[in-house]
């Protein structure tokens, strides 16, 4: 009896360890666990999966009260603000929220019930709770996705109504607003966004609107107040953001990159453009603000220095939409990810995550070649060719001749002919177009509100010069011409150099918008409508761009143009550098480099590969630098090879790719960075692979090496032992330190690449 008794006893145990294991996995390496609901406690409304949580106050007068970073424990939100806040017909209301709150510094439940209700804007009616739902259709091309991930990101939905409250205006009553949360399964992420629905019988503008107000906890550093170079490319008044800080909200003049390092809260939005191809600088809906007036008095600072302790999502300028009676506005989607430490790996390793499962079309990772002509000839030599070596797409290039905007019969005609022809060779076919940056005639430009001619410099609000207006006539037929031109082909990829870059315009006379204050939005509206509607057809689209919310897929992995006008040797390792250094918040799909087969730019001779055959040495570097990290580049040319050896090096190492390339598509620890002086290395990960982990080293010496190097285990998953094969030969086995890692030996050849695959 008492056997069996002790024997149960240890069963028990055991069970509790193994749940309380599981429960605390890492979500990171299993986020399985970590499921969306949505519960009602001590009458807050509570929105969590374990990781995060946002409460609210119940109906009618809710308020988001609560922030809390299940990971750390901590509670990220300091005082209540409104739901959302919009100006119509030009008049500001609040939507949602609680008010006079004792002190700003943190938020306490005794403040609650001591707080005052708001019944003269808007007020909740009601709410409905579901499953998440996508936000545009995406077909995906599964032949070129190794880490597939749910549309939509599977959680739960709340979808708050509000109405004019007892004692709102007139003007307002009819108007029904709806504030939408998303949160996700497996992840500390959830997106906001509001709908305006007019049933009040008549026209009324929406001036602007913020989408998200969260009074946060001070953890960015503290800054002088500024202009922030954003309001500067708008052509705003020179101080105008600024001029009377104490009395409104002002953004900070600290880059939100800067900011970012030191925040807990990572947001974007699906708002994105700018032309500087990172998230955060693509941003100019998200605003990190001083909290005036109300946080003045009691907010931890020093004289002349504050910090931006509030985080808004709203527009630069306008809307100024109109909304026709029955019509409904939908804002942007703001992206709230929590995170759970300072590591710089690990909030790279939280971002990727994000686009992995915020934009999984990121990880289609085709094999692409940028032929040089678009001529029949050339185009089919170039098919020819990737069908032959495994390649997976061509793209008639820059410079190719390819003109997406010929709309004559012939020319469609011949298209369609050449992409039946890639079809039936197995390859995706597509061209190039540039939008911003080409020029127009003055009707067409985007016009600067300081000159009220065309944009020609930052100062005048324009990014790249002298660019057309999207919502124009020209913008309308540009567009109209595209969507045709893929109706009519069926060919499935686009790269769209130039990307709409948020030029604002004053013109009066343009079809799509009817002053500088709607022209912003009316002309992101039209690019991200396209994206999304490429996205759909299953249409690839490389932007260099931070469009992915909005349906592209791949932008520059590093992107200095220059660089591969310089010498084959230097070559070799800066190519490597932008890798390295781009994959701290890309995955490998998400960025694409470049390999100049022939002159680029400049630098002849010593520059180009070809001859192909006569520089097989740098070509193996290039392809290994590349397929070892599970990068695509842009290989531009007339051809991928022009003798059988150099055709089967390109085959071989296509093949190399395509036999890890779920490993290859997988997130990457950074191991050392390439330097020209001693190896550098990096390190695939993903515990939900049987090969959790692949280590790519090179060599750039002419010297074989030999180097004893630590590898940190963690995100394999890997806990206690592992197996380690180089190149798939013998394997070794490994225990790991009680940090996770393994300390092992590597052999890398002179100018030289090795590979060690690692399994449980």
């Amino acid at each position: 009896m008492k056997k069996n008794i002790l024997f149960f006893l240890i069963a028990l145990i055991n069970i509790a360890w193994c749940w309380a294991k599981d429960f605390h996995k890492d979500w990171l390496i299993d986020g399985q666990g970590y499921k969306a609901k949505v519960e009602i406690k001590d009458s807050i409304l509570c929105l969590e999966n374990g990781l995060v949580s946002r409460k609210f106050t119940l109906p009618p007068y809710v308020a988001t009260v609560g922030l809390e970073n299940r990971m750390t424990g901590n509670e990220e939100l300091r005082a209540v603000r409104p739901e959302a806040l919009l100006t119509i017909d030009g008049r500001d209301y609040p939507v949602g929220g609680l008010y006079e709150q004792p002190v700003q510094n943190f938020l306490s439940k005794d403040f609650l019930s001591q707080m005052q209700k708001c019944d003269t804007a808007f007020v909740c009616t009601g709410y409905q709770i579901g499953e998440t739902i996508e936000r545009f259709p995406y077909k995906a091309k599964k032949e070129w996705i190794s880490n597939d991930n749910p549309w939509p990101a599977p959680g739960k939905r709340i979808v708050f109504e509000y109405k004019a409250g007892p004692q709102a205006p007139q003007a307002i009553r009819g108007i029904t607003v709806r504030v939408i949360y998303e949160l996700y399964d497996g992840a500390p992420i959830l997106s906001k966004q509001i709908e305006v629905v007019n049933e009040t019988g008549r026209e009324i503008v929406l001036n602007s609107f913020k989408s998200e107000i969260l009074a946060l906890v001070e953890t960015a550093p503290k800054v002088h107040y500024g202009e922030p170079h954003e309001i500067r490319m708008l052509a705003q008044e020179p101080g105008a953001f600024t001029r009377d800080y104490r009395k409104k909200p002002v953004q900070t003049d600290a880059p939100r990159d800067y900011i970012d390092r030191f925040t807990q809260l990572f947001v974007v939005t699906d708002y994105a453009m700018g032309g500087d191809m990172e998230a955060m600088k693509d941003n100019p809906a998200v605003r990190w603000v001083f909290d005036h007036p109300e946080y003045e008095a009691t907010g931890i600072r020093y004289y002349g220095q504050y910090k931006p302790a509030r985080l808004e999502v709203g527009l630069p300028v306008g809307p100024e939409l109109s909304i026709a009676p029955g019509e409904c506005f939908q804002s942007c989607t703001a992206f709230e990810m929590l995170r759970d430490g300072t590591d710089t790996e690990r909030r790279g390793l939280a971002e990727c995550r994000f686009w992995r499962m915020m934009a999984p079309w990121t990880q289609e990772n085709p094999i692409f070649m940028h032929v040089r002509s678009s001529d029949d000839e050339a185009v089919r030599k170039a098919i020819d060719q990737c069908a032959e070596v495994g390649f997976e797409m061509v793209i008639m290039t820059f410079g190719s001749g390819f003109n997406i905007e010929d709309d004559s019969p012939e020319y469609l005609a011949r298209m369609k002919r050449l992409n039946d022809y890639a079809k039936s060779k197995g390859i995706t076919l597509g061209g190039y177009s540039l939008l911003a940056s080409r020029g127009a005639k003055d009707e067409d430009a985007t016009i600067s509100r300081k000159t009220g001619k065309p944009a020609v410099s930052r100062e005048e609000g324009s990014r790249f010069g002298k660019s057309p207006c999207l919502a124009s006539a020209w913008g309308d037929l540009y567009f109209k011409r595209l969507t045709g031109f893929f109706e009519k082909t069926g060919m499935g990829d686009f790269e769209h150099d130039g990307s709409y870059p948020g030029d604002p315009c004053a013109s009066v006379s343009h079809s799509g918008h009817r002053g500088y204050g709607d022209s912003q939005w009316k002309q992101w509206k039209v690019i991200s409508d396209f994206y999304r509607w490429c996205r759909g057809k299953g249409i690839y689209l490389n932007v260099p761009d931070w469009y992915f919310l909005s349906g592209s897929n791949k932008t520059p992995m590093g992107y200095v143009e220059t660089n591969w006008s310089l010498p084959r040797a230097y070559q070799e390792i800066i190519e490597r550098q932008n890798i390295y250094d781009g994959t701290w918040q890309k995955t490998p799909s998400m960025g694409f480099m470049f390999v100049p087969l022939t002159q680029y730019h400049g630098g002849g001779e010593l520059a180009t590969i070809e001859p192909l055959c006569e520089h097989l040495d740098h070509y193996q570097i290039r392809l290994q630098n590349l397929f070892g990290a599970g990068v695509q580049a842009c290989y531009r040319g007339p051809r991928l090879y022009d003798t059988e050896e150099t055709r089967t090096l390109v085959a071989h190492w296509v093949n190399f790719y395509k036999k890890y390339r779920a490993i290859l598509d997988s997130d990457i620890i950074h191991l050392r960075r390439p330097d020209g002086r001693d190896w550098d290395g990096i390190l695939h990960v993903n515990p939900r692979l049987k090969q959790k982990g692949f280590l790519s080293v090179y060599n750039p010496l002419e010297v074989d090496i030999e180097r004893e190097i630590r590898v940190p285990l963690y995100y394999t998953g890997l806990t206690d032992k592992a197996v380690v094969k180089e190149q798939d030969g013998k394997a070794m086995k490994y225990t790991l330190n009680r940090d996770y890692s393994i300390t092992m030996t590597v052999k890398i050849p002179a100018k030289g690449y090795n590979w060690y695959v690692i399994e449980k």
